[in-house]
Formats: structure tokens, C-alpha cells, sequence
């Protein structure tokens, strides 16, 4: 955590919100496209690629193990595919896919590789890919950030099962590279639900675009043949977990908050918080591909109760709107996210309750009573290292004096530009 010479004080809003805000591309579909890009038969060009620090990583591990990235213009590179022995350790910071999914990658390519990351990576989940690969003769030295793995000169397969339980990301992470595993592969999961299950929709409709089929004509099942993973020059989607703390902001404040680019359909599940916001009160509205949230402010606020299962990235910016929601409100299906860049159920409950929120961690979520804005008070809201938690902080402080967050620097893992985004967005009339 930051000095409290750096701590950064929400901007408090003092009108009704009249905005109109571009959101970067997605981190989901940026760093799955950088993946299958460097493992596909030729160059490609992407557009809207996110510009980040998760984004950044994923390059430079990407080229690590042979790829060539070269930007092209704003928010476009152009991708040589490529595949080489790594000359150092890959970083992953921080960022789930990195850590999960380059190790897959980097399993195709024979001999030692060393995975390093953050100090607060080693909490983050990551063995259930490890297993997988270990399944198809990888020979990995730990189940936590650092670790080595040791490919084979050629993986054995294709059949393996590993406990998704705990994250998509272990699904997606075998799923991307196994057209280009001799065998292909035949995943099954066994555990509990996996959470999140619209990013494996993702993965699975950019590896089709790209000509691999992903075969699964049972639950929990998926089968992918080898084959060649085709070049394909793509279009990034504005991310809509990080619109969603924009558009909860007309919520909140009142008035209005326009999102350009939304898709026509799309497998992103920050897309399910325009049903959230009209469960809440809001008046939800497309028109000519951007997305509108006009509402009256926190204090016509419904409360609800939720299942966040599919969509828990969400989970931090529908806690805080429902803190000023007048009665109870539940989240639920949300488990798993105690293992994300931090618990955040645990630090939901601890910072929302500093500022006078009466709310309590479930076993898969949270309980939360709220009483309006005008019952809650300032205080320091910490960041944990994480950006979902720092737009649970930036919200509470648009009616709340006196909000300070710990390290609104965290924001750059998916959105660096955050601080300015927001201080335009309370400006704007």
C-alpha cells in the first residue's frame, strides 16, 4: 500500500453525470488474440489491442518465446508468429492469463522455462494447469508463481482432466494452444461449476474464427484435434467489465453515462451488467452501437439479489452500488473470487465496512444491508493491488466526502488512463 502523501481522494460528483466515455479495448480478447496470433500459420494485424500493463506482459512473454510484436499504429500490432526457447524468465506480474496461459505455450517449446511474478502472484491459483500439462508429460517444479517447467521434445496426450473449479482460465489456458499439441486434447473437467463460463464461450468462438473446432457435446467436456490455428487479422471490443464501472456511475450520481462501440452480441460477461443496472432502477438504452445508462441517482436505487457466477469481475462495482441501495442485497455464486488478485470477498467486506457499510462475507458471496450514501462516511478504501477494487472505491467516493484510496495506481493492470477517465467523466456536463 501506498504513503499517505499518495493517497488519491475520489472525485466527489456535484452534478448529475452527463458522459460520454471511450473504454480501451478488452484484456480478455486482446491477450487471447495476442496468444493465438504468436501460435497461428502467418502474420496478423489486431486492432483496439488494450494498452496495459496485463496487455504488456502477455507481448513480452510472447516474444520471449519467439513471437515478433510490433505496433503499428494506435492500438493496432502487427503479430509474427513464432516459437523459440526462451532467454530469460517470462514476468506475469499480477495477470491471471499470463501466468496461465503462457505456460501451456511455452510447454511447446522443449527444454526449461522459469515463470516469475508480483509478490501477491504466489496466492493466485494456478496448479490446475499445472496438472494438465503434467498429464501431457511436462515436468513442472512447483503449483504456485515462480516455478520451471521442463517440456518434452514431443508432449504425450491427449486425454486429461484437471479441477476448473477455482477459475476458467485453467479451460481457456489448455484450450488455446491444443490445436497445436500433437494429439490435440480431450479436457474434462471435474469439480465443482466452473465460474466465469462465458470466457470459455470466448475462447472457444475466437479459436472457430480462427478455423479450430472445438468439439463439446457433453458438460464439461472438450475436445480440440490438431491441426493448424489460421492467421486472422481481428477487431478488439471495447471491454465491458471496465464500462461497467463507468455506466454505474450515472447509477449512483444521476443522469447519464454513454458507452461508444458497444457490440451487437458479444461473449464478454461484463455485458450482463446492463440487466444488473435495470434491476436497480436504471433505464437502459442502444442506440447507433453505443450503450446509454440513465437513472436518478443512489437514492432511487433498488437493492438485489444476484447470482454473479457467470460474471463475477463484476462482483466489486455491483458491491458498491448495492452499499447505497436502501435495504439487502445479495451476491452470490461468487466463491472463487477469493482467489483472485486478492480475496475480495474478504476485501469487500473489510473496506466497505470501514466507510459504515453493514454487510458480511457467505460462504459464495456477500450480504449487504445498505442505508443510502447519506449514512455512509470517508475514510481510506484499500486498493489490495487491485484495479476491481479500486473502482469499488472510486464509486463509493462520487456521493461519499472524504473517500481515499490506498493505490489507485493498480488501475494500470487493465485501464492506465483510469485517474484522468474518471476525473473527465465527474467534469463533464
Amino acid at each position: 500500500m501506498l504513503t499517505d502523501q499518495h493517497l488519491w481522494n475520489a472525485p466527489r460528483a456535484e452534478r448529475l453525470l452527463a458522459g460520454r466515455v471511450t473504454v480501451p479495448g478488452s484484456k480478455s480478447q486482446t491477450n487471447r488474440a495476442l496468444v493465438l496470433a504468436a501460435l497461428s500459420d502467418g502474420p496478423s494485424v489486431l486492432e483496439g489491442v488494450l494498452a496495459s500493463r496485463d496487455s504488456y506482459l502477455m507481448s513480452a512473454g510472447l516474444q520471449l518465446l519467439g513471437a515478433d510484436i510490433q505496433p503499428i499504429g494506435p492500438g493496432s500490432v502487427q503479430v509474427m508468429p513464432g516459437l523459440a526457447h526462451p532467454t530469460g524468465p517470462i514476468e506475469c506480474g499480477m495477470a491471471g492469463t499470463v501466468m496461465r496461459f503462457l505456460p501451456v505455450v511455452a510447454a511447446l517449446v522443449p527444454g526449461q522455462t522459469r515463470f516469475v511474478g508480483d509478490e501477491q502472484a504466489s496466492r493466485r491459483p494456478i496448479a490446475p494447469v499445472l496438472n494438465g500439462l503434467r498429464q501431457l508429460g511436462v515436468e513442472v517444479d512447483s503449483d504456485r508463481l515462480p516455478f520451471s517447467l521442463n517440456a518434452p521434445d514431443r508432449m504425450c496426450g491427449p486425454k486429461v482432466t484437471i479441477d476448473s473449479a477455482t477459475s476458467s482460465q485453467f479451460i481457456s489456458a489448455l484450450l488455446l494452444a491444443s490445436a497445436r499439441f500433437p494429439q490435440g486434447i480431450d479436457l474434462r473437467h471435474n469439480g465443482a461449476s466452473v465460474p466465469s463460463i462465458p470466457h470459455i464461450a470466448m475462447t472457444c468462438t475466437m479459436l472457430a474464427d480462427r478455423g479450430v473446432t472445438v468439439v463439446s457435446d457433453e458438460p464439461c467436456h472438450w475436445v480440440v484435434r490438431p491441426g493448424p490455428i489460421h492467421a486472422l487479422d481481428d477487431v478488439i471490443e471495447p471491454d465491458l467489465t471496465n464500462a461497467a464501472v463507468f455506466l454505474a456511475a450515472a447509477l449512483i450520481v444521476g443522469g447519464s453515462v454513454t458507452v461508444p462501440g458497444w457490440p451487437t452480441d458479444s461473449t464478454q460477461p461484463g455485458a450482463q451488467f446492463m440487466g444488473i443496472a435495470e434491476k436497480m432502477g436504471a433505464m437502459v438504452s442502444r442506440v447507433d452501437g453505443s450503450m446509454t445508462i440513465a437513472a436518478q441517482g443512489w437514492q432511487e436505487l433498488r437493492p438485489l439479489d444476484v447470482d454473479l457466477h457467470e460474471a463475477s469481475e463484476l462482483t466489486p462495482v455491483v458491491a458498491a452500488v448495492a452499499s447505497l441501495a436502501r435495504g439487502r442485497s445479495r451476491i452470490r455464486g461468487v466463491a472463487h473470487i477469493r482467489g483472485h488478485e486478492t480475496d475480495r470477498l474478504a476485501a469487500l467486506e473489510h473496506e466497505l465496512a470501514k466507510l459504515g457499510v453493514e454487510v458480511q462475507q457467505t460462504d459464495n458471496g456477500l450480504d449487504i444491508t445498505g442505508r443510502g450514501a447519506d449514512k455512509l462516511h470517508g475514510g481510506k478504501f484499500g486498493c489490495y493491488a487491485d484495479h476491481r477494487m479500486a473502482h469499488a472505491g472510486a464509486l463509493l467516493g462520487l456521493v461519499i466526502d472524504g473517500v481515499e484510496l490506498d493505490d489507485i495506481t493498480c488501475t494500470s493492470k487493465t485501464m492506465p488512463q483510469f485517474p484522468q477517465m474518471w476525473a473527465n467523466l465527474v467534469e463533464e456536463v
